[in-house]
């Protein structure tokens, strides 16, 4: 027979850090449905995500909600990361003069002007003496994590790259040993049926020209 009181401990859910470590700006953090629950309701299979997520550059106007911007973050903070050190912060901007001024940070980030939200991913600075290479890996485990959840909320995504490295710290004020190179902008598709469209023939490298089987160019064999 088990115990009831066992039963309800192993089901309650795990209480939030008190620092979130997430910036965010007139939003109530409260515990959002951000587990396995929000791919259930919106009815979004994991593997046919994986295989269809596409980056969408043109955004509407229709605001993205506080429930889907606190799913999107707690997607990122649920994410692993070398000895669990979870090396990373989160700055949300919805300011649209801000989202202009970051507009400027990379030769191809002029997408964030368009947008309604975007998140810049910050980290120690990876070409630091003692900065390992787990830190980007860390971070892209994380910017996946959140576009597969905005991805099954309706919402569609597109990463900036920051190349002015000091306009961008002059805009969003992180310390000066935390680096940005990635800000990822997030939205409701400017038209419709952009997530649902067909994929583009040879938009991917087939399984047989990335991968092998024991050792380099022997080719996979599967029954």
């Amino acid at each position: 027979m088990t115990d009831d009181s066992s039963v309800k401990q192993v089901r309650r859910a795990p209480s939030r850090p008190a620092d979130i470590q997430v910036a965010t700006a007139g939003i109530q953090v409260t515990d959002p449905a951000c587990d396995i629950r929000a791919w259930q309701t919106h009815g979004v299979d994991l593997e046919e995500a994986v295989r269809r997520l596409h980056v969408v550059r043109k955004f509407s106007s229709e605001p993205v909600s506080d429930d889907d911007l606190l799913a999107i973050l707690d997607a990122g903070r649920h994410a692993g990361s070398s000895k669990n050190l979870q090396r990373w912060h989160f700055i949300v901007v919805r300011d649209h003069e801000t989202l202009v001024r970051l507009s400027a940070v990379g030769q191809f980030a002029g997408h964030l002007a368009g947008g309604v939200l975007a998140i810049a991913l910050v980290t120690p600075d990876p070409d630091a003496a003692d900065s390992p290479l787990s830190v980007m890996w860390d971070l892209g485990r994380a910017a996946q994590n959140m576009v597969l959840v905005a991805w099954a909320r309706g919402l569609g995504s597109v990463p900036a790259t920051v190349y002015d490295h000091e306009l961008c710290r002059s805009i969003l004020a992180y310390p000066q040993d935390r680096h940005c190179e990635y800000i990822l902008n997030i939205g409701h598709p400017g038209a419709d049926g952009t997530l649902t469209r067909p994929l583009r023939a040879g938009g991917r490298l087939t399984l047989p020209e990335v991968v092998f089987s024991e050792r380099w160019g022997q080719p996979l064999s599967t029954s």
